[in-house]
């Protein structure tokens, strides 16, 4: 291309079905798919993330899935970096790099060019600051959060202990809010968004007979095999949908059956969270029903998207020229 460098992003809630609409479209752009997800970057955890077959890898290069082992820390600085790389190497072999995945900061922080702060893990702030919220409640250690910065509260959900804990502790060692200490410079890349959407009636069933699909699978032997090599319950990485109840079964005896409804529940919390933070971060989003999507028609609408920035940048070449 002689234009901006372009990027497409698929995007959506859990479910929807953006891995296998991806695959067909870089079958047809061509692209590549880069792994917005920040459980499918961890190796052995597979079913439970609804990680891309080993047949579906095949069928196009993927990127950005099993990068680290579940007690390994990727900072979200780290999987910008990384992404960053994998977009800029994949524009300039000619392919089309296309972000793919549901996790809403992943993404915003790749497209809206966050400056992140490089502030290393305190583990025993964190410690603290975990052994504050068993003591009083997750809302309890929220509100810490919201008298020191109003603004990081209020886009981090106060469930979302993890996310909590990392702003309190930007804050705590730096002495400066994590909200302004993100600025922004978004890449100067031509981007085409497109977000998947079911309506809620469709897609919780759809989510529920994945999880079922998934024990099918063998997902409680999965998290037996985390356990059995170490890997405690506790980590960030087990945090995943399905794997603290799953884990609660093997360890503390729970009802398997209920840790299935739990792990349902969840996920229907977590798009809904999903979904608060597309809205929040809508920069362009072109949303289409996941149920009515003519493929080869939406290839051809973004390809014509990428295509006209091409012979802009042409015609300003040659109007530069006279």
């Amino acid at each position: 291309m002689t234009g901006e460098a372009p990027l497409l992003i698929v995007l959506g809630a859990t479910g929807v079905g953006k891995t296998q609409l991806a695959i067909q479209l870089a079958q047809r752009l061509p692209g590549e798919i880069i792994g917005a997800d920040s459980r499918q970057i961890y190796r052995y955890m597979d079913i439970g993330t609804a990680k891309p077959t080993p047949a579906q890898q095949a069928l196009v290069p993927h990127h950005l899935i099993d990068l680290v082992a579940p007690d390994h820390h990727l900072s979200l600085a780290d999987y910008q970096d990384a992404a960053n790389r994998v977009i800029e190497d994949c524009q300039a072999r000619g392919k089309l790099p296309m972000l793919v995945g549901g996790s809403g900061q992943y993404i915003s922080a790749v497209e809206e060019g966050w400056t992140i702060p490089r502030v290393p893990p305190n583990a025993q702030l964190r410690a603290d600051l975990e052994d504050f919220a068993e003591r009083n409640s997750p809302a309890a250690l929220h509100q810490r959060l919201r008298q020191v910065d109003p603004t990081a509260a209020e886009t981090i959900h106060p469930n979302n202990i993890r996310r909590v804990i990392r702003a309190l502790e930007v804050q705590m060692l730096t002495g400066a809010p994590i909200s302004q200490l993100r600025a922004k410079r978004p890449p100067p890349w031509r981007i085409f968004r497109l977000g998947l959407r079911l309506p809620r009636e469709t897609l919780y069933p759809r989510v529920d007979a994945r999880v079922d699909s998934m024990i099918a699978a063998g997902f409680v032997a999965e998290v037996a095999r985390l356990l059995d090599m170490g890997y405690d319950r506790r980590l960030p990485a087990m945090s995943g949908l399905g794997y603290g109840e799953m884990a609660a079964h093997l360890l503390d005896g729970a009802n398997i059956d209920e840790a299935i409804e739990r792990t349902k529940f969840s996920t229907h919390d977590f798009i809904r969270q999903q979904d608060v933070w597309f809205r929040g971060h809508d920069n362009g989003i072109m949303w289409h029903n996941a149920a009515q999507i003519q493929v080869g028609e939406l290839a051809a609408q973004i390809a014509d998207f990428f295509a006209q920035a091409v012979d802009t940048d042409d015609r300003q070449s040659i109007d530069a020229s006279h």
